[in-house]
């Protein structure tokens, strides 16, 4: 079934959020930090409604979570967001309340902040919220938008824990299930500042069918229809694709062994590069007329 909703996922930054300064309207162009005017603006864009959509931030994946949904708050504010809430749902109890239910099927915009997506998959995962958020992504012209955590979480398959240092020996990369917005992709954030293309590499050949996608800081992918995704932001979107690999040592070496692959392939977008799931296809956007 084609989903009628859209995704924006986000690379991320700190956990602490996307903004350092202390005061937010005197230094708003330095607060909006990693999260460029351009992919926040996008937000609103492609909202049902653009300014005036109903946006709901959860922050739930923050280890400061007032704090952060505030900020990003703000930050849409001052981009001409006329209607944002914060719902900080910190428990299952809560991701079950009628009142936070109704929030969220009011909403034209859901928002899931950085910090640890395990958190988010734990709280959510088989509740209310996440049916409802299911059915809406399915059935309405609705926006899930989620940046590190948030994004992480977004697909069917989730790494939840694995150093960039010991990504490429067997058995170091832990992976969980995700919300479930996309099926036979997997997420990995912060991807290039982290150094994380290791772990993104095994956690593809342990199932080549499924598509890494690792997402670096100030950047982002528009998914629609489940299928077309547009690089947002301005760095680097890298795809690591395992349909053709012809030969790995992944299951005959010991756990804590180094990991070898061959004939992986990898793609690498920048901003308005469009990739085709269902053909598995890169179309390369920003390219001088020479005509």
């Amino acid at each position: 079934m084609m989903p009628k909703g859209k995704l924006i996922i986000i690379g991320g930054a700190v956990d602490k959020g996307s903004f350092t300064e202390n005061v937010f309207a005197e230094h708003v162009d330095d607060n909006l930090n990693f999260f460029e005017k351009g992919i926040l603006r996008r937000i609103i864009d492609e909202s049902k409604h653009r300014k005036e959509s109903r946006i709901e931030i959860v922050p739930t994946a923050s280890k400061i979570p007032a704090l952060v949904g505030s900020e990003y708050a703000k930050a849409l504010g001052h981009l001409g967001a006329e209607n944002v809430g914060v719902i900080n749902i910190e428990t299952r109890e809560k991701a079950n309340d009628i009142e936070v239910l109704d929030r969220i099927k009011n909403a034209d915009v859901i928002f899931f902040t950085g910090g640890d997506q395990l958190r988010l998959t734990s709280i959510f995962g088989g509740t209310a919220i996440h049916d409802l958020l299911l059915e809406k992504y399915l059935q309405e012209d609705f926006l899930y938008v989620g940046t590190s955590a948030g994004a992480a979480c977004a697909s069917k398959n989730m790494i939840y824990q694995g150093s960039s240092r010991e990504a490429l020996l067997k058995g170091e990369i832990k992976i969980t299930s995700g919300l479930g917005f996309m099926d036979n992709v997997i997420i990995d954030t912060h991807f290039v500042q982290r150094g994380r293309i290791g772990r993104l590499f095994q956690a593809v050949v342990g199932n080549p069918k499924t598509l890494g996608i690792g997402l670096g800081e100030d950047t982002g992918l528009l998914i629609k229809n489940g299928d077309s995704m547009e690089a947002l932001g301005s760095g680097l979107v890298i795809i690591v694709d395992g349909r053709q690999i012809i030969d790995t040592n992944i299951t005959d070496v010991e756990l804590g062994e180094p990991i070898s692959i061959k004939n992986l392939v990898v793609h690498v977008m920048s901003q308005a590069d469009v990739y085709c799931l269902a053909t598995n296809d890169l179309t390369i956007k920003n390219k001088p007329n020479l005509v």
